[in-house]
């Protein structure tokens, strides 16, 4: 079914919604401060960053993509994601479910196309998405294997657009907790709802999401009241 014509995007309603996986649907326990910790050391020690490079300003994404603009190798790109994958797999088990996910996604699930994007490997989502109970409710998991770069890069958001051709960008919803999933989302053209976010990083970052929940169940709100489409 070919993609929407620009004229008939304005006022149409919500049919696909995009989640982030970490602290918006689960509740993992991946340390992402040592992650970071970690991929920076290995990264410093190659010389892919300096030694000196402010860390803390960045997400272990834009670092892992300064280092990419500074040549970083396949094979070296290919040891960074190794340390990635192991906190991440660590951090997946006993994973849990944010408070009234299970209840959202019951109301949800064959009404709109339900679709996730992270950042972490797909074996580790999927791990965690089985564990849960949960991964029988979206039509697609998108892991940084299938998108050419990482949140806040809208890339991940351009692979489902093409994935689902049916659904306009306008017709998507976005909800996500970090400043990431808000940029990624608006460089994609998707409107965003932000979750128990930092909203003054938000703010600094450029993010203006269309609205700000701290329980995940009062998504339904902004399906239902058409003033939001």
């Amino acid at each position: 079914m070919p993609r929407e014509h620009e004229s008939d995007k304005n006022n149409k309603q919500v049919q696909g919604i995009i989640f982030d996986m970490d602290n918006t649907l689960l509740q993992s326990s991946i340390n992402f401060v040592a992650m970071k910790q970690d991929i920076f050391t290995y990264l410093s020690s190659i010389g892919a960053v300096p030694a000196n490079y402010v860390a803390a300003e960045h997400t272990t994404a834009t670092l892992i993509a300064h280092a990419k603009l500074n040549g970083l190798a396949p094979e070296q790109e290919r040891e960074v994601w190794q340390i990635a994958s192991k906190h991440e797999l660590l951090g997946m088990v006993d994973a849990g479910l944010e408070p009234g996910v299970e209840a959202l996604l019951g109301q949800l699930h064959r009404k709109y196309v339900l679709v996730i994007v992270t950042n972490n490997a797909l074996e580790a989502a999927q791990r965690a998405l089985n564990s849960t109970g949960i991964s029988r409710y979206f039509d697609l998991v998108v892991g940084r294997e299938l998108a050419s770069a990482l949140k806040p890069s809208p890339a991940a958001f351009h692979y489902v657009l093409d994935r689902f051709p049916q659904v306009a960008s306008s017709a998507w919803l976005s909800i996500g907790d970090s400043w990431i999933d808000g940029v990624a989302s608006r460089e994609a053209g998707i409107r965003f709802i932000s979750y128990q976010a930092d909203l003054e990083l938000m703010k600094a970052r450029g993010v203006q999401a269309i609205g700000h929940i701290h329980n995940i169940t009062e998504l339904i709100h902004y399906l239902d009241e058409p003033h939001y489409y």
